[in-house]
């Protein structure tokens, strides 16, 4: 799964339904939600596997 950090809830956590998206320059990146609180995080990058 892929981990992202989250600003609410101040710590590094595991991404609840992670999909992979392109943004607007064309790089790939992961966005998914916290399972804590439910801010979305966007981890910039390829999913490691």
């Amino acid at each position: 799964m892929a981990e992202a950090y989250c600003v609410k809830c101040r710590k590094k956590v595991e991404m609840k339904n992670p999909t992979q998206v392109t943004m607007k320059n064309g790089r790939p990146a992961v966005k998914g939600t916290c399972p804590i609180c439910g801010t979305t995080l966007y981890r910039i990058g390829k999913p490691s596997r």
